[in-house]
């Protein structure tokens, strides 16, 4: 996925920039970069060359795990691969709640931004060397590095704008474009090199991107002021909350589970010495920490009569969004695996690599946001804008019409034929329109829907929906085998399935929304 500057709606306006002292705290040049704070540049920039890093290495990681050891790859079988990217990505959503929450009360966001590009550093380079344990040790690196940058750099670029409101939504769009920018790049610089020099190599390129984006946030730190600088202090953190919430009943539940698990594996009934293994287990914390958190929310979380039906469409919605990221994130697993295996790549006399093909996600979407932008703002003045849940359909909708459109592309490369890029490149169109509809309109409902004292920890369980969708899209992957027509189909029925079931409850879903659009 091209990821959303995820934070940037948690609330509505950017956080005070006053430190525990009760002095307000320098507030940047608000001028020197296409209009906004020269510190946007910095962040920008940072974030670009993260992305750079993180998606180009994304597009070489089932290709190298599935390459033959002969071919320098790892040999992997396409179910522990699957179950191994699965894992990988569902890390990085997961460990953004415990990015932000070490950033609030030890490191600062200055800081944690800075630890986190150094592992993530550290784990691209781990991977440039030929071992199976570094290669697991990078993958760590880079999922813990990522939970610390992710949540806090995206933090920091609301902080510029003290004021909230249209500039600050401008300057997120921007920044947005940085990422995309990363994201475009990389599978054309790094997949290229990785496929066609050495795998090893282009991990090694993705840790020089990263690289340059720390010496970009180093060198142009003093254009942040001091934003980021310090931890949040308690009344910052708890905002109206009043009374602080206890960690202890979470942390009592994943340890009951993780127990739970452990019995289970002794008595044989899982296997949690396997990738495929972790996998489940890991579907199985998520699925239950976030039906625990709605349960209890609705029995013991003080919620009056509108705010009830309000969580329940977050739920609706929850589910949603899991059904469209299993489907959305398998660009880099199976439909990479598709462009290897299955697609004719010879594009005007060159033979391109398959992971090249990552970049028109990216491509699509700096093409088109802007565009999607444009026609809700005039559907909205026409009082025409679809409600959230019915752009929440349309994606899903979408998705389930680009694995259609796969469903084709497999049925005309049976035997040994091979297939135009053209399949793929409509089924990423397709699936960028899905995104553009779902993706951004989710973050920003779910902070609507959420009672304010809650917005915080809404936010951490709608990433488990990414976190678990990711996992599912792992597991898919792993079932492409030689018949990747029905593993389509079925995601297509899947996602066209609850577009359509959304769709006839959107009327019932806006009832319960209560006023929210």
């Amino acid at each position: 996925m091209t990821q959303t500057p995820a934070t940037q709606s948690a609330s509505g306006s950017a956080a005070p920039l006053v430190p525990p002292g009760g002095t307000p705290s320098p507030i940047p040049d608000q001028r020197g970069f296409f209009g906004h704070p020269r510190g946007l540049s910095t962040l920008f920039f940072t974030e670009l060359f993260e992305r750079f890093s993180f998606y180009g290495m994304r597009a070489l990681l089932i290709l190298f795990m599935t390459a033959a050891v002969e071919k320098g790859g790892l040999g992997f079988d396409k179910t522990k691969a699957g179950a191994i990217y699965g894992l990988y990505g569902a890390g990085v959503y997961l460990t953004a709640m415990p990015g932000g929450w070490l950033a609030d009360r030890f490191f600062g966001q200055r800081r944690a931004v800075l630890y986190g590009a150094i592992l993530i550093a550290l784990g691209h380079f781990s991977m440039a060397f030929p071992s199976v344990n570094l290669f697991y040790l990078g993958l760590l690196l880079i999922v813990l590095g990522t939970g610390l940058l992710k949540p806090n750099i995206s933090a920091m670029v609301g902080e510029l704008y003290p004021e909230g409101g249209a500039r600050r939504d401008a300057g997120f769009s921007i920044f947005y474009m940085g990422i995309n920018l990363g994201a475009f790049f990389a599978p054309l610089m790094v997949g290229t090199l990785g496929q066609r020099v050495d795998w090893h190599l282009g991990f090694g390129l993705a840790g020089f991107g990263m690289v340059i984006g720390i010496a970009m946030y180093l060198w142009g730190g003093r254009n942040l002021g001091e934003i980021g600088r310090k931890p949040r202090s308690a009344g910052e953190r708890n905002g109206e909350q009043g009374k602080k919430a206890s960690p202890v009943p979470a942390l009592a539940l994943a340890g009951a589970l993780v127990g739970l698990l452990v019995v289970l594996q002794l008595l044989g009934m899982v296997e949690l010495t396997t990738a495929v293994g972790l996998n489940s287990a890991g579907g199985f914390i998520i699925l239950t920490l976030a039906v625990a958190f709605f349960v209890y929310s609705f029995i013991a979380g003080g919620l009056d009569a509108t705010e009830k039906r309000r969580l329940g469409v977050i739920g609706i919605l929850f589910i949603c969004s899991t059904i469209f990221w299993a489907g959305f994130e398998q660009a880099g697993s199976s439909l990479n695996l598709f462009a290897e295996e299955r697609t004719d790549r010879v594009v005007f006399g060159i033979d391109i690599p398959a992971s090249t093909l990552q970049a028109i996600n990216a491509l699509f979407i700096i093409c088109l946001a802007p565009v999607f932008a444009w026609v809700w703002v005039k559907l909205n003045k026409r009082g025409l804008e679809p409600s959230s849940p019915a752009k929440f359909s349309l994606g899903l909708v979408l998705m389930g019409a680009g694995f259609l459109v796969m469903v084709a592309a497999s049925l005309a490369s049976e035997g040994s034929a091979k297939v135009s890029p053209m399949w793929l490149v409509l089924t990423y169109l397709l699936h960028t329109l899905g995104e553009l509809s779902l993706s951004p309109v989710g973050l920003s409902t779910v902070t609507k829907l959420a009672p304010h004292r809650m917005v915080g920890q809404m936010m951490g369980v709608w990433f488990m929906s990414m976190s678990l969708g990711n996992l599912i899209a792992g597991r898919v992957a792993g079932q492409l085998g030689t018949d990747p027509t029905s593993t389509f189909g079925a995601v297509a029925a899947v996602g066209i399935a609850a577009g359509v079931v959304l769709a006839l409850l959107v009327r019932p879903i806006r009832r319960m929304m209560g006023g929210v659009h």
